[in-house]
């Protein structure tokens, strides 16, 4: 007690000999020259695409198409609840990192690197490196989707990948992975329902109205699934969609 009591004699010592706290300024001033201004503007764009970072990963990657199928898969194997939607996030987060490296690692190399070491503009840093996404966009989309977004602006068609703007190419990306994705779940449910049929129709051959056929016929696909190593197949499937 006596040691607590000293301790806290020595602090009030201390603050009473030192009363000046030092302050923060937060102030806000206006740039005295342009390159201030231009560096204060390029830290706003860089924290906007930082926060923004999630929702880019979600509508111009391959990130889509796989939660998405991911969720049909654990719907047809009947387990709501398993792999939870943590580890399928997770999942689908790192194989959109196998797949867009190779993208990612051409738009460093031709925009941010040359833009890093002061050769380009900031303008021409973002046009090359948004030009890899863009291709891998357009290869993704099916000329339907695109056309739909052109007819509705009213625009001439595109030429090039450069007469795409990205406000178009993004929508008709989304809409394109969620049929592909739509077409890749049915295909998963397909076996799976043949499971669930057939041992409903097993039940009631033999009476048993009562017992639930998802019950019996649970096992069964978790069963197949394992056998045919389900991950794998979907897996490589998946990533090899991406042309």
């Amino acid at each position: 007690m006596k040691k607590i009591l000293i301790f806290f004699l020595f602090c009030t010592v201390i603050f009473a000999a030192t009363p000046q706290i030092p302050t923060v300024n937060l102030s806000l001033t206006a740039p005295e020259n342009p390159k201030q201004l231009v560096t204060v503007l390029n830290i706003a764009i860089l924290m906007t695409i930082l926060v923004l970072a999630p929702s880019i990963v979600l509508v111009a990657t391959s990130f889509v198409r796989l939660l998405v199928v991911f969720g049909f898969l654990r719907q047809a194997l009947g387990t709501p609840q398993s792999p939870p939607t943590t580890l399928l996030v997770s999942l689908s987060l790192v194989l959109t990192f196998f797949i867009m490296e190779p993208y990612a690692k051409e738009a460093y190399k031709s925009g941010i690197k040359p833009y890093m070491e002061q050769k380009i503009g900031y303008e021409e840093a973002f046009n090359r490196a948004v030009k890899p996404f863009k291709r891998f966009m357009i290869k993704n989309t099916r000329e339907k989707d695109l056309a739909l977004f052109f007819r509705i602006r009213h625009l001439p068609n595109p030429k090039t990948i450069d007469d795409v703007p990205l406000s178009i190419l993004v929508p008709a990306f989304m809409i394109s992975e969620l049929k592909t994705a739509f077409e890749i779940g049915f295909l998963i449910f397909l076996p799976f329902l043949i499971i669930d049929m057939v041992v409903s129709s097993i039940l009631m051959s033999l009476g048993m109205m009562m017992l639930p056929p998802v019950m019996i016929s649970l096992p069964f696909k978790i069963l197949v699934f394992i056998l045919v190593d389900g991950w794998n197949l979907i897996v490589m499937g998946l990533v090899n969609s991406f042309r």
